[in-house]
């Protein structure tokens, strides 16, 4: 993991912006910050779904190592995408985080949890398990076009996405 908890807070994403202002593209989207695990980055792994998360359980239960999961719920607010089990699972196989443009649940356990994760809220509903979504293809959430093996960072200031793994700060 990139942030350890004993260390100064890390502003990230302003730090990239400024040295690869051609280079990123930054989620319109105003996310909320969820679990102890403040800054984030990996390659990305895509999966759209509407108001079913089985596609989000059984991937948070693969390996992935160097990986960010980003599920593109349409924006959709009835029904969570992420819980306090997927979440756990998640870090079991050692994900670097998630970002949902939708909302989850559970968050007192989220935000106890080693984790970053990025949503847009949360509600108490769980949602139907169907089988139902796409994984791994290009998605667009706020205008931005975010295609598999792309590179995500994230903050508490926001969302970027890069083609490629960029260069980090000296502070990382």
């Amino acid at each position: 993991m990139l942030n350890d908890q004993t260390q100064e807070p890390l502003d990230l994403l302003p730090d990239l912006c400024d040295q690869y202002p051609d280079e990123v593209q930054v989620l319109a989207q105003q996310f909320n910050h969820y679990g102890k695990i403040k800054v984030f980055y990996g390659q990305v792994v895509t999966i759209e779904c509407f108001e079913d998360n089985s596609l989000v359980k059984s991937t948070l239960a693969q390996d992935g190592a160097g990986k960010v999961l980003i599920v593109n719920g349409g924006g959709l607010t009835r029904k969570a995408l992420l819980g306090d089990l997927i979440a756990k699972s998640a870090i079991k196989n050692n994900w670097e985080g998630v970002i949902i443009n939708g909302f989850i649940r559970d968050v007192a356990t989220i935000n106890s949890l080693n984790i970053g994760v990025k949503a847009l809220g949360a509600t108490p509903l769980k949602t139907q398990k169907r089988g139902l979504g796409d994984f791994n293809i290009p998605i667009t959430i706020a205008g931005v076009s975010i295609h598999p093996n792309n590179w995500v960072y994230a903050d508490e200031n926001g969302v970027l996405i890069a083609n490629e793994q960029l260069s980090l700060p000296r502070e990382c």
